[in-house]
């Protein structure tokens, strides 16, 4: 089956429900990814090939034929996320989501879906968020890791108790915290944590500690960027990783976007709100199925898929 034969088999359980559109963020990416897109869709086509126009590099070279350590670089690995799902959307035939969201970068992806950022502007504003974080991580190395099979309260309380910079940076979902910080901080934590019964502390293959006070520096320049983006009243609401509520007021839209940098991701209590709001069915597009994994915890009886 291609990936028009999987859009057209996705949609064809995407009608008369109440569907959340998610996007998943950095850490999704695989060698491979878009090609076949590509390779069967002229818009698709298009709109890739505009991308390497608008970066001024052969995005779908790294994506097509690169190599796993090349795509983990940060500002190859978030245009290359974004440029995935956004192209999947806009060749889903009919594509109409009644809410959105995206895990971390993903929000950006999830801006474009809902037509609050039009796909070049928000393809710019990807490249200036990673090419500040990559800098921010090289100013200060640092890193994350994920907390299994603890509650939240006791991980927050043991960030708070150590002598290094150290957060809670993404509620995944119950049980799955990943924590974010200085080298030794995580190293400090994630000893302690494991010593009150964590399943697993697991450092993360990242190149820097993801919305904390490190990512300040970045934060500032992306606020810049993002002030001077047009923005579009949105086709419908996002749920941000900052309020975790339905935005679709343009400038709460932009602080949350630019808070999220150095603020913690609530996925999970976003996707509980999307739940409560009336989301009968989330459908991830993008690389993977993180999301669709975490969902399972946060609510087993949701209904979900995915394209990719």
């Amino acid at each position: 089956m291609n990936s028009q034969d999987r859009i057209n088999s996705g949609l064809a359980s995407i009608q008369n429900r109440m569907n959340a559109f998610i996007f998943p963020g950095q850490g999704a990416q695989f060698v491979g990814m878009g090609h076949e897109l590509y390779s069967t869709n002229n818009k698709a086509k298009l709109l890739f090939d505009t991308a390497n126009e608008v970066l001024g590099f052969e995005i779908t070279k790294e994506m097509f034929d690169g190599t796993e350590e090349g795509l983990k670089q940060t500002k190859i690995t978030q245009p290359a996320v974004f440029l995935h799902s956004v192209i999947l959307a806009k060749t889903l035939p009919n594509f109409n989501p009644d809410m959105v969201a995206g895990h971390s970068l993903g929000e950006l992806s999830a801006l474009v879906a809902n037509s609050t950022l039009d796909f070049e502007d928000g393809l710019k504003l990807v490249a200036i968020r990673a090419q500040a974080m990559q800098k921010a991580c090289e100013t200060n190395p640092s890193t994350m890791a994920a907390i299994i099979g603890l509650e939240d309260t006791i991980i927050e309380d043991v960030c708070q108790n150590i002598d290094e910079i150290v957060v809670a940076a993404n509620y995944n979902c119950p049980g799955q915290l990943v924590i974010s910080g200085t080298n030794d901080g995580i190293d400090k934590a994630c000893k302690i944590l494991t010593e009150k019964g964590a399943r697993r502390a697991l450092k993360l293959p990242v190149g820097g500690a993801f919305h904390s006070p490190l990512m300040e520096p970045a934060r500032e320049e992306l606020a810049e960027a993002i002030e001077a983006t047009k923005f579009n009243t949105p086709s419908c609401p996002i749920y941000q990783n900052v309020s975790n509520t339905a935005e679709t007021d343009i400038k709460r839209i932009k602080n949350n976007l630019i808070a999220q940098l150095t603020a913690p991701v609530k996925w999970s209590q976003s996707v509980e709100n999307m739940i409560v709001s009336g989301a009968t069915k989330f459908i991830e597009l993008g690389p993977g199925k993180a999301l669709q994994g975490m969902l399972i915890k946060i609510n087993k009886d949701i209904e979900r898929s995915g394209i990719s």
